[in-house]
């Protein structure tokens, strides 16, 4: 990967950057074996460093809890994303869904995994950031049955769950039509 930190929050990688990454990240508590989805140690880290360097990008006056979120289409394309903070704090958006508008808004449709990383502005992650009940259900909206939530310390302390763990019955199209 050259260098993806330079990409501006909700901003797209090029497809053939998500497999340049080496090495085997050391993922903790990895629950990918229930979603269906086979891990990828060398996509997961990049998609995790993706959301760390998303989070510089965030706009976080009021709390300085900077969140990046880093979306992997099933094309492989990376979609960045930071929350942006609103002095009105319901017109504040989550990183998670920055990131999964800004795809949908250039006409993706499809999704295959989400980053998350978290923690205070200036500050590395202490603890592993997930994502609310709101970005679950717009989640929800676009992930097929083997759609993946990572939430990430480093590149290399991250966590690997289903969506369907995180939102086991969640209200989806198919549940409307």
């Amino acid at each position: 990967m050259e260098k993806q930190s330079e990409m501006q929050a909700g901003e797209k990688a090029h497809p053939a950057e998500r497999l340049d990454s080496e090495g085997s990240g050391k993922c903790q508590g990895d629950d990918s074996r229930g979603s269906g989805k086979q891990r990828d140690d060398a996509v997961w880290r990049q998609l995790a460093q993706a959301a760390l360097d998303a989070r510089k990008m965030a706009y976080v006056p009021y709390s300085r809890y900077a969140v990046g979120a880093a979306l992997l289409t099933e094309q492989g394309g990376i979609y960045q994303g930071g929350n942006i903070e609103n002095a009105s704090y319901g017109a504040t958006n989550c990183a998670e869904r920055t990131a999964i508008f800004k795809a949908v808004s250039e006409g993706e449709r499809r999704f295959s995994a989400i980053a998350i990383a978290g923690g205070m502005e200036g500050a590395e992650p202490v603890d592993y950031a997930y994502p609310c009940g709101i970005c679950r259900q717009v989640m929800q909206e676009f992930a097929g049955e083997d759609f993946v939530v990572i939430v990430v310390k480093s590149d290399s302390d991250y966590r690997v769950h289903g969506l369907r763990e995180l939102l086991p019955y969640g209200f989806g199209g198919d549940s409307i039509r």
